[in-house]
């Protein structure tokens, strides 16, 4: 049986970490980081994320400012009220929750958020800087993962490492940090033709498709390292992964359960973020 890899104890140490950080910028600098946070709708999902991650900052001691629309807002008032964020010296970083309601483009209000205050790590020149191997602010859920990897000693440099998913979120940015450590990184989606001929290949395999039980055993190497960031709802109300854990976790070294994996590294990692940003912004040289 593969080993577990404990998303909890991972976000244990880099909060305690970013404690420490706020506790600092406190001292030197007489300043709390703030976030504002941007709910735009009503979806239930959404609304749990955000919940988590408001519970998780107040935890820490950093401020929130939630900006919470039921009813949602049109694109104009959406966009008005990240461009107010923007010029607000107080707010060091801004959360707009994912998705959007119909009719507001997910790319026009990523793009409009300052870059420096972008503590998702979405905004173009953020992800541009993270491909060119000049990262500034990355995305929660890829740092998360190397996180993990990292926290258990996972040797990335010359091994095969298998994506499975090219959102901009997860999949294409993660990839850039798994080169960035010298790894051989092999993309896959849900439409690959003959899946398993790459995934068979990883010694580390990370997916995140948004498919329940997408992968299975027949589809890890014996000995991989295994990664699911997927997060889906059975009609029993249960929530699993896109990797079949039980099948897997018969043929992999170690794996990620789900709840309980790459989703508090995730959480963590927008607390860290966000004061990132915020020292950035209050200790910046003249």
């Amino acid at each position: 049986m593969a080993s577990l890899l404990d998303g909890r104890e991972v976000a244990a140490a880099i909060q305690q970490q970013v404690a420490e950080d706020i506790a600092s910028l406190r001292q030197s600098a007489d300043v709390t980081p703030r976030l504002a946070v941007v709910l735009n709708g009503e979806d239930s999902a959404s609304q749990a994320y955000v919940g988590r991650k408001r519970q998780a900052a107040k935890t820490l001691g950093i401020e929130t400012r939630d900006h919470i629309f039921p009813g949602g807002l049109s694109e104009q008032e959406t966009l008005a009220l990240v461009r107010e964020l923007n010029d607000d010296k107080s707010v060091h970083g801004i959360l707009v929750q994912l998705p959007l309601p119909k009719g507001v483009s997910e790319e026009r209000t990523l793009e409009s958020i300052d870059p420096a205050k972008d503590v998702d790590g979405f905004h173009p020149e953020n992800l541009g800087r993270l491909m060119i191997g000049k990262p500034t602010m990355v995305p929660c859920t890829p740092a998360g993962i190397l996180a993990i990897l990292d926290h258990y000693k996972v040797d990335l440099s010359g091994r095969i490492a298998a994506v499975v998913g090219r959102s901009r979120i997860v999949g294409k940015p993660v990839a850039q940090l798994l080169l960035a450590r010298d790894a051989t990184v092999l993309m896959a989606h849900s439409r690959t033709a003959n899946l398993v001929a790459i995934t068979r290949q990883a010694d580390v395999l990370i997916v995140a498709t948004g498919r329940a039980g997408l992968i299975r055993a027949k589809h890890v190497k014996s000995g991989a390292v295994v990664i699911d960031v997927g997060v889906n709802r059975l009609p029993d109300g249960s929530l699993t992964g896109d990797v079949d854990f039980a099948g897997a976790a018969q043929v992999s070294s170690a794996i990620t359960p789900v709840p309980g994996g790459v989703g508090p590294t995730t959480v963590a990692m927008l607390m860290r973020n966000t004061v990132l940003a915020c020292r950035r912004q209050v200790c910046a040289p003249a």
